[in-house]
């Protein structure tokens, strides 16, 4: 049998077949013309990413996102990725840059990439976070005990603040140091304070005695507590603060663009409708609920009134 000939095409032939491709090509990136932005993209294609401040260790988070991915990919029809991060700043920026869709933040970091991002969108909140709270805590050699008030006691000893970022680790407590014990914290400790940058690191620190006090999220102490992993009588909760609003998912303005409209109202409805306790404990949450950016005015007044907010 005969092998079958392969002719050469002429040279306008190949010519206008290039053509034809580029053009196929630049109609499918603009989505044929008159579809919206994405649209010629197939949904299986596309990756929701998302991911959180490193508020605890980073190797836990990973493990705990994990199955939250799962969950929101079944809820939406869509590949989801959870994209770790090395610190507060670094979520900032990757949802600054576009490299994540959402992030759960604090309620300070919310305030920061939603003033970086025009049209950033905070959607929910965990049901504690509406009336969240700190806990100061000391090591029980310093002899201080759980009070009322703002324990004064403190500006002798040495502490430690979270990350520089947190709304309870840092921006809060900074704001009841300063109202409540008189002066910025700068000048009122004797020795300067410090930043373990996560709120098991405070919570290990003092019980350890590397620092004598310092200040976290209640609901990482509590945790940290019920797993007997810090212990209570050594590590002593000496103050609760005030309330405040605190923890947040926030969309992209481009979530809707990528995945069509409406598609950010989809992931708050996911998200509301999480009721697994295990999906739950990722965030360290009983539930979930409905949040809007002005939920969050306050903060962003107490950052801007203590010039945090860049």
């Amino acid at each position: 049998m005969e092998e079958p000939i392969i002719r050469r095409p002429e040279r306008g032939t190949q010519i206008r077949g290039a053509i034809s491709l580029i053009l196929a090509a630049l109609l499918a990136g603009c989505g044929g013309g008159g579809e919206s932005e994405g649209a010629a993209i197939p949904a299986a294609n596309k990756i929701l990413r998302f991911t959180a401040i490193p508020n605890q260790n980073t190797t836990e988070l990973k493990q705990k996102f994990g199955p939250v991915a799962e969950y929101l990919a079944q809820k939406l029809g869509v590949k989801v990725e959870y994209v770790p991060s090395i610190d507060y700043a670094a979520s900032r920026e990757m949802f600054k840059n576009g490299e994540v869709h959402m992030a759960w933040f604090g309620g300070f970091t919310g305030v920061q990439a939603r003033h970086d991002v025009k049209g950033g969108r905070a959607i929910a909140m965990g049901v504690e976070d509406p009336k969240f709270f700190s806990y100061f805590i000391a090591h029980r050699e310093t002899g201080l005990e759980r009070g009322d008030g703002f324990p004064m006691g403190i500006a002798d000893l040495k502490f430690t603040f979270g990350s520089e970022s947190s709304t309870s680790g840092r921006l809060m407590p900074w704001y009841f140091i300063t109202t409540m014990g008189g002066k910025d914290p700068r000048q009122f400790f004797k020795e300067q304070p410090g930043f373990s940058g996560a709120h098991d690191k405070t919570a290990v620190l003092v019980q350890s005695g590397q620092y004598q006090a310092g200040v976290l999220d209640y609901t990482v102490y509590d945790r940290l507590v019920g797993e007997k992993k810090i212990d209570p009588e050594v590590c002593r909760v000496i103050w609760k603060t005030p309330v405040y609003a605190d923890y947040n998912l926030t969309t992209h303005p481009e979530v809707d663009k990528v995945f069509g409209a409406g598609f950010t109202d989809r992931i708050q409805a996911a998200m509301i409708g999480m009721t697994d306790p295990k999906l739950l404990a990722a965030f360290g949450r009983t539930g979930m609920i409905a949040a809007k950016n002005e939920d969050f005015d306050a903060i962003r007044e107490v950052a801007d009134g203590l010039k945090m907010l860049k």
